[in-house]
């Protein structure tokens, strides 16, 4: 199953992820209908998020872990100015990968990479003749 997400608004994104993941849903034939497997999804993740905003910590199995860290005051500085600002205190969402999701990650990088065999080296160019 692959996803592919366009679109450069929040509930673009939102939409296109409800629907991928219904779709999948629905595909899996587990007995719901298209609608049900949408309004699954959309429950899944309001809960999830909502879960994020309060400040918990959201682990999913073989997934990955969704915290919140709050990070401190610091300065900044303007680019382009040099003009030095503050930067206020502020909630981030972090995710972190679960090992099972990085390990599938590195087997899915590495089924990628091309073969050796198929890649000449530069001793192989460098031997070959000009023509």
């Amino acid at each position: 199953m692959a996803l592919t997400f366009t679109g450069s608004g929040s509930d673009e994104t939102r939409l296109a992820i409800v629907y991928e993941l219904s779709d999948a849903l629905y595909r899996t034939k587990v007995g719901l209908t298209r609608n049900e497997s949408s309004v699954l999804v959309d429950l899944a993740l309001k809960e999830i998020t909502d879960a994020i905003a309060e400040g918990e910590t959201v682990k999913l199995s073989s997934f990955g872990t969704f915290t919140v860290r709050k990070k401190g005051q610091r300065i900044g500085r303007n680019p382009k100015t040099g003009v030095v600002v503050p930067i206020v205190p502020r909630h981030v969402a972090v995710f972190k990968a679960s090992a099972i999701m990085k390990q599938k990650i590195q087997n899915k990088t590495k089924s990628n990479a091309p073969n050796e065999a198929t890649v000449p080296s530069l001793r192989t160019i460098a031997t070959e003749p000009v023509s």
